[in-house]
């Protein structure tokens, strides 16, 4: 098996992989709980209505890069507070997949999850999947200084701290 062009799949030693809606579908609207959950902690914390809270979230991740990362800025809010509310979400929107468990057992190399979450929520997921034996790692936003994963700054700190 190599990619297309490129390197065998034998020779790549670490895979880097998104969280939310990427080992799992989308099309499962699990985000939408987070997104809600979100707009209800600025609301409750800031004393916003949901429409202004909602504005603020879309604000904030539009000029901080996250949401979280705004709140922190701009409120001081603690990270652990925000994390802790937004990801206590009901999982069984996300469907087994068996295919992925099996690709993922055969694809060689270490394994790590990159999220904008914390590590309980990536864990709870990897865990509902069936998939968390897997990976060998996690970097969660709090392990990438709070950057956005979009930012090669985190993509640094997600490779030097898997090390």
């Amino acid at each position: 098996m190599s990619t297309e062009g490129g390197r065998p799949l034998v020779e790549i030693e670490t895979w880097i992989f998104d969280l939310d809606n990427t080992l799992y579908p989308a099309s499962c609207r699990l985000f939408d709980q987070v997104h809600a959950r979100m707009t209800r902690f600025i609301g409750d914390r800031l004393r916003l209505s949901p429409d202004a809270a909602l504005a603020l979230q879309k604000t904030y991740f539009r000029e901080h890069g996250t949401t979280l990362r705004g709140l922190m800025t701009v409120n001081r809010i603690d990270p652990n507070d925000f994390l802790g509310f937004v990801h206590e979400i009901d999982l069984t929107c996300v469907p087994p997949n068996p295919v992925l468990v099996g690709a993922l057992a055969a694809l060689p190399g270490r394994k790590i999850v990159h999220t904008n979450g914390s590590v309980r929520h990536a864990q709870r997921l990897l865990d509902h999947l069936g998939i968390a034996g897997s990976f060998c790692g996690i970097v969660d936003i709090e392990a990438a200084g709070y950057e956005p994963k979009r930012g090669s700054p985190a993509i640094t700190s997600c490779c030097v701290a898997t090390r």
